[in-house]
């Protein structure tokens, strides 16, 4: 048997938000071949197996009684390449940053405005990672997952993964899908997406008149740090919040009441409104109880300044929603997946 496993692991290096919880079970995987032997010891030990990536959409609220496995698989391939579009592949346990950042110096174009997001490979479709106008989507070619109920591999396209802002099929049904290597369809000429008025202006504050893919993901690189915190200085999950979805009467009445509203306009006629602007006008931004707070620079994201539990960053969550829904009459959806 090559997969190690151990027993009583503190998963505090495993979590972005630097939790201290203990796992019973605790082994990485760096093959196919582990992630099989994984299943079948929690099958054997009659034991649970939790997948894990980078841990960056994690919040852990209690020990874990089952088998954590952390994929770390490592490989980039070209699948092919027509001189225009080039399909790449990488395996599940690729970080996320360094994978964005080596299609880049291979001269690609179409990740660039994802660049700087925590986690891996594996995870990104899971969640439809998304930012500054761009989603997995709508680079997506394909993936290959490993069905835990009967063993088998199966390749997902992109009409059957069910993508939809920040969900998939993999996140509607957790327990199913391991997803083993992803696909992307990059351009070797950048098509730049630039509708995102802070990405513009930093180029242009950098005097950049005619940027490149690279120019773009070093200009978002800049803005993720100024306003996200490093989860290696200060814990947390990045975004906490999903931005809600509501209806364009909703929209319009908070619009006259609240003329500052954040508010986007959706194809389906809905209206999506910035989570960070209702938490701030709701009065928590930079608000802290204990450990457990809300970055004074960036209501969106929760903050582990030290030793904060799990169900002390909950409590702090729930109570947010609670009180954005009794202002705005709006719901609030958590991010990261609990445990």
């Amino acid at each position: 048997m090559s997969l190690q496993v151990r027993s009583q692991v503190s998963l505090k290096p495993f979590n972005s938000f630097g939790v201290d919880v203990q796992a019973r079970w605790f082994a990485e995987a760096h093959s196919d071949a582990d992630v099989r032997e994984a299943l079948a010891y929690g099958l054997e030990h009659k034991v649970p197996v939790l997948v894990i990536g980078g841990g960056s959409n994690l919040l852990l609220t209690a020990d874990i009684e089952a088998l954590v496995l952390r994929m770390a698989t490592r490989g980039i391939r070209v699948l092919s390449d027509d001189g225009s579009k080039v399909v790449i592949e990488a395996q599940a346990g690729e970080p996320w940053h360094p994978f964005v950042q080596h299609t880049l110096a291979q001269g690609l174009s179409g990740l660039e405005n994802l660049s700087l997001i925590p986690g891996t490979v594996g995870a990104a479709p899971m969640q439809n990672i998304g930012a500054y106008g761009v989603e997995i989507k709508d680079v997506f070619a394909g993936l290959t997952a490993l069905d835990r109920h009967s063993g088998e591999l199966r390749d997902f396209s992109l009409e059957e993964c069910n993508f939809a802002y920040r969900d998939s099929l993999f996140k509607q049904d957790p327990g199913r899908w391991l997803i083993l290597r992803v696909r992307f369809t990059l351009d070797r000429a950048a098509h730049l997406h630039l509708e995102y008025g802070p990405v513009r202006q930093r180029l242009t504050e950098q005097g950049i008149e005619h940027p490149t893919a690279s120019d773009v993901s070093q200009a978002i690189c800049s803005i993720r740090s100024e306003k996200l915190p490093d989860p290696a200085v200060l814990g947390n999950a990045g975004s906490f919040f999903k931005n809600p979805l509501v209806s364009g009467e909703l929209a319009a009445r908070l619009k006259g009441e609240y003329p500052d509203l954040v508010a986007y306009a959706q194809a389906d006629g809905q209206m999506k409104l910035a989570a960070g602007w209702l938490i701030e006008r709701a009065g928590w931004k930079g608000f802290r109880e204990a450990d457990a707070g809300v970055h004074k620079l960036q209501a969106l994201v929760l903050v582990n300044y030290g030793d904060a539990t799990g169900l002390q960053l909950l409590d702090l969550a729930q109570r947010i929603q609670k009180d954005v829904a009794d202002r705005f009459q709006v719901e609030l959806e958590m991010e990261p997946n609990r445990y």
